[in-house]
């Protein structure tokens, strides 16, 4: 590595953010270019409408914050505009199922889009280049078409069951979206083909020639809240001029001697330290990596982490969270001793369906001056509305809204919903050592963990860290991937837990890391999202 490295789900998007290093660009550069691309080659994992969570490492110039922008409700969002209409809450706590999907497809599902404004800030603050100049490797894609890769064919044509709206349906319901990503005879575009969006191109152009004050207060804000009020949609003009990413200190933890940062509430950085607080009581390496110990008591600390969210975390502006008990040594040393002691976790859920869409992108880059950056953002799960003429797909994240008022996750205006977002920094001393994060909805953490015992505690690089087989607890079952062997899936249900096996190899979030080692940095990329590693 000279330069610098970057690894993400997209090809595309990798290279782009490759040759802002390769420029001279910082990592904060190579993020925001890489993000730009993402919002292109793939539009229903995150776009320039979306949210997300920073996670800036700044050796140069000695800083280390976030840079949060989490999906807002609207300010004509009420606590009981939906309570009426409730069929079910997801199994593993992401969202409610609504009847006629209110809250997930279309108008009613939107956010405030706070990914656009985010970048800007972040560049103009942290980085070296322009968004302006970072934009136009993403306006190519969007102009001459981006290639349906084997994830987003996947993404397109699955259904995660649940009853959660089917993922075609966010892609034809709106007349824009079909516009451009059905054809003439009906069917979604296939693997292999590509997919031209003119619209979205000229849209950055605009943006890159007028300025993001475009978009949250000028004449593509005036377009956006036209198509709001005419549809139906909660979004207002002061939801777009409040949009602003707001700056805050990572939350701090400890494990086996590393230091580890991570992201404040709403985000899931405080599932983060709370399973590894608990798992440090315990000798993993001793019990053999995914062996039926292992996987019973890593999935056991995922339901308390889980049980706890549900209750204590959201938007701290709206909810007094317990964050020192949380991530206290001791209360996970308590939480170990009830593990050992045989006590199974419950994870409670309102009349349980099925898993959920998982629609969300990462990118991590370090450079050569020391400086890194973890970025997740995302549409949550896309509304399936695109103004028409702009080409970009808004976020859907009400549908994670709690519609019962009075619980930690309910809506209120203005309020962020809780997200598993974590993009995380482990330290040896004062040096950088694993840099990771995940797209993957309530399943994030869950991978992220995993990627993080897996370098821990035994020994893996980057790329073997985001490979290992994984498996994910956020409900009475463990799901496990398909490269979880039969035998150990047979003494897990001995012992009395429901197991579910996906059909996928690569699967439970799609990781992304790097690890600082005597030869330099490596780069991981999880193979299930289509991605790969490039150091310039």
């Amino acid at each position: 590595m000279t330069h610098g490295i970057v690894s993400a789900p997209q090809p595309e998007a990798v290279e782009a953010g490759a040759d802002a290093l390769q420029k001279g660009g910082n990592a904060v550069d190579a993020a925001i270019a890489c993000a730009l691309v993402q919002t292109a080659v793939d539009p229903q994992m995150c776009g320039i409408a979306g949210f997300g969570s920073m996670h800036l490492y700044l050796s140069e110039a000695g800083k280390h914050l976030f840079l949060d922008f989490h999906g807002r409700a609207p300010s004509k969002a009420t606590p009981e505009m939906w309570e009426d209409l409730i069929i079910k809450e997801a199994e593993d706590g992401f969202g409610f199922i609504l009847k006629d999907y209110v809250n997930d497809i279309g108008y009613g599902a939107i956010t405030t889009p706070m990914s656009l404004r985010a970048y800007d800030e972040a560049l103009k603050r942290y980085g070296t280049m322009t968004l302006a100049e970072l934009i136009e490797p993403a306006i190519g894609y969007a102009e001459n078409g981006m290639l349906v890769r084997p994830h987003i064919n996947y993404f397109w044509n699955s259904d995660e069951g649940g009853g959660k709206a089917p993922h075609s349906m966010r892609l034809t319901e709106n007349a824009e979206a079909r516009k451009i990503y059905v054809k003439s005879d009906g069917s979604l575009h296939r693997l292999g083909e590509t997919v031209c969006n003119p619209d979205m191109a000229e849209t950055y152009r605009c943006i890159a020639r007028e300025g993001v004050d475009d978009f949250y207060t000028g004449e593509i804000g005036k377009r956006i809240i036209t198509d709001m009020e005419a549809n139906g949609g909660l979004l207002t003009a002061e939801d777009l001029q409040d949009a602003m990413p707001k700056e805050a200190d990572p939350l701090w933890g400890e494990y086996r001697g590393l230091r580890v940062a991570t992201n404040q509430p709403p985000g899931g950085g405080v599932m983060i330290l709370e399973m590894l607080n608990i798992l440090e009581n315990f000798d993993l390496g001793k019990m053999g990596h995914n062996s039926p110990d292992y996987i019973a008591t890593v999935s056991e600390a995922m339901k308390i982490a889980t049980v706890d969210k549900d209750n204590h975390v959201g938007d701290p502006n709206f909810v007094d969270i317990p964050l020192e008990h949380l991530t206290s040594k001791d209360y996970g040393a308590e939480m170990a001793a009830r593990i050992k002691s045989g006590e199974k976790t419950h994870v409670p859920r309102f009349n349980p369906g099925g898993t959920e869409s998982k629609d969300t992108t990462h990118v991590s880059t370090a450079d050569e001056h020391g400086n890194c950056v973890s970025l997740t953002h995302s549409l949550g799960m896309p509304s399936g509305v695109i103004t028409p003429g702009l080409g970009f797909m808004y976020c859907g994240c009400m549908a994670v809204f709690d519609p019962r008022p009075g619980h930690t996750g309910s809506i209120a205006p203005g309020k962020s919903r809780f997200t598993a977002m974590c993009p995380t920094i482990l330290f040896k001393g004062d040096d950088p050592f694993f840099v990771v994060g995940a797209p993957g909805a309530t399943f994030i953490t869950m991978g992220v963990l995993q990627a993080i015992l897996n370098a821990v505690d035994f020994g893996m690089n980057a790329q073997e860290a985001v490979m290992a087989a994984r498996f994910c607890t956020n409900s009475e079952t463990i799901d496990v991937t398909n490269r979880i062997t039969r035998r150990t899936q047979a003494e897990l249900e001995k012992r009395g837990y429901p197991v579910r096996r996906s059909p996928l190899s690569y699967h439970f979030a799609g990781v992304h890391a790097l690890c600082k080692t005597n030869a330099g940095w490596d780069g991981g990329a999880d193979p299930g999202r289509d991605g790969m590693a490039m150091s310039v």
